[in-house]
């Protein structure tokens, strides 16, 4: 770990702002809100750099993540942390930067969990994979796997929508999602692609006893052809007539619930 800088009784933090999106470039990721920041602190694989506090928002953190922590806060009013971080950024008084979490292998994740695995196909919105994280975490998914472009980065914005889930379910980054639908079969999963003109509904389909990669695709254009023709099958959710489809994430929360319920 970096060594802690001196405390704003020394030095105030540079009134810049970061540009979201940056992912291991040598400023970091700041995250920002306490849920996030509670979950990076108590995340053993996160590097952490710089911790920037109101002192309320230190005392919730330490009632969430008991002291000692492994990066000494920094004391700032709440004006100061909204001049470092971009508009409009929620963030409780509390800003941590940090570095990018460390790349996994497909193999050890599958081997650290037996839940099932969602694969997003150019899930674009920060917001909707902040959410779909979120619901991951809340039901046991082994990991999330997207596209390295045409996928949001690792951002603040991200972390605040997943709710400290971020921190919680491994994020894999594949150059080529048909390849990754490939190995993840390989590894004796069934590959399921979530679709509006899907033949069966997805508690029609018989997935008991079956490890499941759950395909959601990109709200409006749905699955790429590549995509759907590389899933074992393609199932669809029960809505009414009137609704043409779900927000993904909301898709992937319904569907995530249908595949570990008892």
């Amino acid at each position: 770990m970096r060594p802690n800088r001196p405390s704003p009784r020394a030095r105030g933090p540079a009134h810049h702002r970061p540009a979201e999106g940056q992912r291991g470039n040598a400023e970091g990721v700041w995250l920002h809100g306490l849920h996030p920041v509670a979950a990076a602190l108590a995340n053993p694989a996160r590097r952490l750099r710089r911790l920037l506090v109101t002192r309320e928002a230190e005392r919730e953190l330490a009632e969430r993540v008991p002291n000692p922590w492994r990066i000494t806060p920094e004391l700032v009013e709440r004006d100061r942390l909204a001049a470092l971080l971009p508009p409009e950024s929620v963030h409780q008084g509390a800003a941590l930067l940090v570095e990018p979490l460390p790349e996994l292998l497909l193999e050890k994740v599958l081997e650290g969990s037996t839940g099932p695995v969602l694969v997003l196909d150019q899930v674009t919105d920060p917001r909707n994979v902040g959410a779909i994280l979120r619901s991951a975490a809340a039901f046991g998914a082994a990991a999330v796997v997207m596209q390295d472009r045409h996928a949001p980065q690792e951002t603040g914005s991200l972390a605040r929508a997943a709710s400290g889930a971020l921190e919680v379910v491994p994020i894999l980054r594949e150059v080529n999602l048909s390849r990754a639908l490939q190995a993840l079969k390989k590894a004796g999963l069934w590959v399921v692609g979530l679709e509006a003109a899907g033949p069966v509904t997805l508690a029609q389909s018989g997935l008991q006893g079956r490890r499941v990669a759950l395909v959601l695709g990109a709200e409006g254009e749905g699955l790429r052809r590549l995509t759907r023709e590389n899933c074992d099958e393609l199932v669809r959710l029960p809505i009414m007539p009137a609704m043409e489809s779900l927000n993904v994430s909301a898709a992937a929360a319904v569907a995530l619930y249908e595949l570990v319920r008892e």
